[in-house]
């Protein structure tokens, strides 16, 4: 819900940013919506 209405997110792993960018780019990130988002 958040990048929906977000312009820009980040991805923290273990206290570091692992991916960042707009939040449409990652909706449609794949490895994003695998891992995070429970999208298959």
């Amino acid at each position: 819900m958040a990048l929906e209405i977000s312009n820009r997110a980040y991805v923290l792993e273990t206290g570091s940013i692992a991916i960042e960018g707009k939040s449409e780019d990652l909706l449609e990130n794949e490895v994003v919506q695998r891992a995070y988002l429970g999208m298959e």
